[in-house]
């Protein structure tokens, strides 16, 4: 059996999973009558987006939480990081795989406090907060410094029209061949045909459900 498997993570992630599919009203309500593309490619107004959902989960697919473990497994990483949290489910997938290949840890951000009180809740009832360290606050401060020597799995799933910026902050740290995901890509093109057009650097591709896979080189 593993970690994905137990009837721990299973129960966490059966439940939030639910949760998500309900709120898809009150999410509907709490951005009526906003411009949700405007704040959310916005450099100034993606925390107005934010705070507006701040009850609200916002966490990847079933489909895309598998791949994540996939990828975390057949790389053998250890060490994750993650900018976007939410209510802990991308991070539940990154740890469950770290636990499967023998341990590691997943650095993960979030500035809405109410949802980290509830994603470290998660975590704990899905018996992974031991793999996991969370920043709260401004990623690009959170980020900045303390970081492991390497990186191999990178997530960026938070504000759209921070990717850049957050994936110069760790760069650095991207040993060859660790893997860069950008859930929501529609969101955030210029990000997008930057990776795609550093041939030297990285290799980028597109994937189904709106996601963007690179590869440093």
């Amino acid at each position: 059996m593993t970690t994905l498997s137990s009837s721990r993570v299973v129960r966490v992630l059966d439940r939030l999973f639910a949760e998500a599919d309900a709120s898809e009203q009150a999410m509907g309500a709490a951005v009526a009558g906003t411009d949700v593309s405007a704040m959310i490619t916005s450099r100034t107004r993606y925390r107005e987006y934010y705070g507006l959902l701040k009850e609200i989960p916002l966490p990847v697919s079933r489909e895309t939480g598998a791949l994540l473990y996939m990828l975390v497994r057949a790389t053998r990483a250890q060490a994750a990081l993650e900018f976007g949290m939410s209510f802990g489910v991308s991070t539940i997938y990154l740890a469950a795989a770290l636990r499967d290949n023998g341990g590691g840890r997943v650095i993960t951000t979030e500035f809405e406090a109410s949802k980290v009180e509830r994603a470290r809740k998660n975590l704990t009832e899905a018996g992974l907060i031991d793999l996991v360290e969370i920043r709260e606050g401004d990623a690009l401060q959170t980020l900045a410094c303390d970081l492991p020597e390497t990186l191999d799995v990178v997530l960026l799933d938070g504000a759209k029209a921070l990717y850049a910026d957050v994936l110069t902050l760790v760069e650095s740290r991207l040993r060859p061949g660790a893997l860069v995901l950008a859930d929501d890509a529609r969101y955030c093109a210029d990000f997008v045909n930057k990776m795609r057009a550093s041939a030297s650097s990285y290799v980028s591709v597109p994937l189904a459900g709106d996601l963007e896979m690179a590869m440093r080189l």
